[in-house]
């Protein structure tokens, strides 16, 4: 089957600011598009999204046929991307994956709450008077600082984290520069260097906290060697700064353009409405999977070797699965979306982020009654991201 073709520059004003008006042109075309600026296959349904995802014959890992020599000035990065579980397929992923969740547990992260709502009222407490830009203030903060809490790295490194995490996320945008490559090449190696530290210190002197836990899970004899360690605690920051604090600030630009009442953040509504301000507009909007054999999807055979990008955004917006699926509404029937994908490879990080969105916000509008726009909004080019430039707010 030849797919429709489509072209739309990712880095173009018009798209960062509303990319989902192309999502809906391409889906006009069909459930599978070629997107002549990515050279790929693009999947939007929601349907299509979810079972490539779910289908162990696509995967994240690149088929060695297509892997290619890394730049040296790249070599940092990928050094340590390549114990990254998120770039992994089984066998390794499983074992990498079940060594993580055993430190990183549901019940550890649930006793975060009265730290995540206790962080939320100091953050609010330091408003300055008059217009602010939130997310610095309070978007940016809260994750940072509580996965900090988590694995017992210092609070006081909060702006060194951002700083590493921002430069090695730069290499998943569609704006990336060789200048944004050597960046986040030294992002990673002071990043690496400063947890290498930390995990021998942590080695020596055990503590009640995330690498502590990480160093001590166990698994049919098997550990998590340092290399594997430091990645993974590199992925739980920089996944943790970047998804978060787009979900949070995307959150509050829509409740607050919408006027959603202060019912919808109430405590027997907040988790379907948290839902549904990840469906419309989440974080990360393009994952890509590579076919490890010939395999049909509706309708069209992705061959051995090619690569396929999964819109999620447009697939959260799927109007076979959602009713009025451009529309914001809190009180929408929940349905699965698929803003921290599914399957093998969904998001580890995912609880924590949802009860972070789940406890700041109703404090952040309970605190805040006259919380209002100072200004439009605007995107970042960010993309595959999709987060905000700033968030100009006025509380009085």
């Amino acid at each position: 089957m030849t797919l429709p073709k489509i072209s739309q520059s990712p880095t173009d004003p018009a798209f960062v600011q509303d990319p989902y008006r192309f999502y809906e042109a391409a889906r006009a075309k069909g459930g599978i598009v070629f997107w002549e600026d990515y050279a790929l296959p693009c999947v939007l349904s929601h349907a299509g999204v979810n079972a490539i995802l779910r289908d162990r014959r696509f995967g994240r890992e690149i088929p060695p046929e297509k892997r290619r020599p890394i730049p040296p000035h790249q070599a940092p990065f990928y050094a340590v991307e390549a114990h990254s579980m998120l770039e992994l397929e089984p066998p390794r992923h499983t074992r990498l994956r079940g060594l993580v969740l055993r430190a990183f547990t549901s019940r550890r992260i649930a006793a975060m709450g009265p730290e995540i709502a206790q962080l939320s009222h100091e953050l609010i407490d330091r408003f300055p008077a008059g217009d602010f830009d939130l997310l610095p203030a309070f978007a940016r903060l809260i994750p940072v600082v509580v996965i900090s809490r988590l694995l017992g790295v210092p609070e006081t490194m909060a702006e060194d984290l951002l700083g590493w995490s921002n430069a090695m996320v730069g290499m998943y945008q569609a704006r990336r520069t060789r200048e944004m490559e050597e960046a986040a090449a030294t992002a990673a190696t002071e990043f690496s260097t400063f947890l290498r530290a930390y995990v021998e210190e942590r080695r020596a002197r055990p503590a009640d906290d995330l690498i502590t836990h990480l160093i001590a899970a166990e698994a049919e004899g098997e550990r998590l060697t340092t290399d594997e360690l430091i990645t993974t605690c590199i992925l739980l920051l920089n996944a943790g700064h970047e998804a978060t604090v787009h979900s949070i600030g995307n959150a509050v630009k829509t409740l607050l353009q919408t006027d959603t009442p202060a019912t919808a953040l109430g405590p027997d509504a907040i988790e379907a409405t948290v839902e549904e301000l990840l469906r419309y507009d989440p974080p990360l909007h393009l994952f890509t999977r590579h076919a490890y054999e010939d395999v049909e999807v509706m309708g069209h055979t992705f061959e051995k070797g090619s690569e396929v990008a999964l819109l999620l955004a447009a697939a959260n917006r799927d109007p076979g699965m959602f009713d009025r699926p451009a529309r914001f509404l809190p009180d929408r029937i929940a349905k699965p979306n698929l803003s921290f994908g599914v399957g093998l490879h969904f998001c580890v990080g995912a609880p924590l982020a949802r009860l972070e969105m789940q406890i700041a916000l109703p404090i952040l509008f309970e605190r805040l009654p006259n919380l209002r726009l100072a200004g439009a909004p605007g995107y970042a080019n960010l993309y595959h991201f999709h987060g905000l430039e700033s968030l100009k707010v006025a509380a009085s």
